[in-house]
C-alpha cells in the first residue's frame, strides 16, 4: 500500500512536470499529435502505478522520453510546414465565399446536420450568413460572417471609445490579488473608498471583487460576514479612474 501510493505520488509530479513543459497548448483545444502524446502519458503513468514489473524509474523515464520526442517534433515544426501538416494536420475550407464545399465535407466526413450545429455554437444559425467556416486543425470551427452580418462596433457608430484595460478580479473569498491591482487601474486606497461606501471594513468580507474594461469596480459581499448588505452585486465609477 505505501509502496503504491509513494509510486503514485513521484509520477504525478513527474507527468505534471512534463505537461507543464509542453506548454499551455497541450491544456487547451488539443491537435492529434497532442492527444496522442497526453494519452501516452496517462497509459505510462498508470503502468508504472498498478504494476510491480514496471519500476518508477522505467516510468520516468518513458515520459521523459515522450516529452523529448514532443519537444523535437514542436520544434521541427516551427521551422518546416510540411512537418505542421502531417503531424498535427491543416486546416480545411467548409465554406468559401458563402458556397458550402461538398468535397471537404465528404473528406472530413461532416454532414449537414453537424456544420448547421457549429454554426448556431458560433450564433450563425443560418449559412447564408456565413462567408468563410474553417475547420481547423484541432478540429475547432472558425467563422467568418458576411460583411452586411458582421456585428456593428462603435467605430460603425461613431461613438468615441475610450482606452480599455483587462478585467481583472481584485478580491476573491476575502484575499486581495495584489499583482491584479497592479495591472489595474484602480490603486488600493481607491478600492478602499469603494469598499467602504457598502460599509464593507475588511477583505475578509468580500465574496468577490473586479473591475471591468471601463473601470467600473464591483463588489459581491459574503452574506455571512454582511447580512445588511444587499446580495446584488453593485457598481461605482470613481472618478480618479478614468
Amino acid at each position: 500500500m505505501i509502496n503504491i501510493f509513494i509510486r503514485t505520488v513521484i509520477l504525478y509530479m513527474v507527468a505534471l512536470f512534463v505537461i507543464r513543459v509542453m506548454g499551455k497548448g497541450e491544456l487547451s483545444k488539443m491537435d492529434p499529435f497532442q492527444l496522442v502524446a497526453l494519452f501516452m502519458i496517462a497509459e505510462i503513468a498508470t503502468l508504472a502505478i498498478t504494476s510491480p514489473n514496471v519500476s518508477v524509474i522505467t516510468g520516468v523515464s518513458a515520459m521523459m522520453g515522450l516529452l523529448l520526442i514532443q519537444i523535437i517534433i514542436s520544434v521541427l515544426s516551427i521551422k518546416s510546414p510540411a512537418i505542421t501538416n502531417i503531424v498535427k494536420g491543416k486546416a480545411s475550407i467548409i465554406i468559401e465565399k458563402g458556397r458550402v464545399n461538398e468535397s471537404e465535407m465528404r473528406k472530413y466526413r461532416i454532414t449537414i446536420d453537424d456544420l448547421t450545429q457549429q454554426l448556431r455554437i458560433k450564433n450563425y444559425p443560418s449559412i447564408a450568413d456565413v462567408e468563410y467556416a474553417i475547420l481547423e486543425a484541432n478540429g475547432d470551427m472558425s467563422v467568418i460572417p458576411k460583411p452586411e452580418k458582421e456585428p456593428v462596433t462603435k467605430q460603425d457608430l461613431g461613438i468615441p471609445a475610450g482606452a480599455e484595460s483587462l478585467p481583472m478580479v481584485l478580491v476573491a473569498d476575502g484575499t486581495l490579488y495584489r499583482e491584479n491591482l497592479l495591472r489595474s487601474a484602480v490603486d488600493e486606497d481607491t478600492l478602499k473608498r469603494r469598499l467602504a461606501s457598502d460599509g464593507i471594513t475588511d477583505y475578509s468580507q468580500v465574496f468577490l471583487c473586479f473591475v471591468d474594461e471601463n473601470g467600473v469596480i464591483y463588489i459581491h459581499p459574503k452574506t455571512k460576514t454582511s447580512p445588511g448588505t444587499n446580495n446584488a452585486i453593485s457598481q461605482s465609477q470613481e472618478s480618479d479612474m478614468q
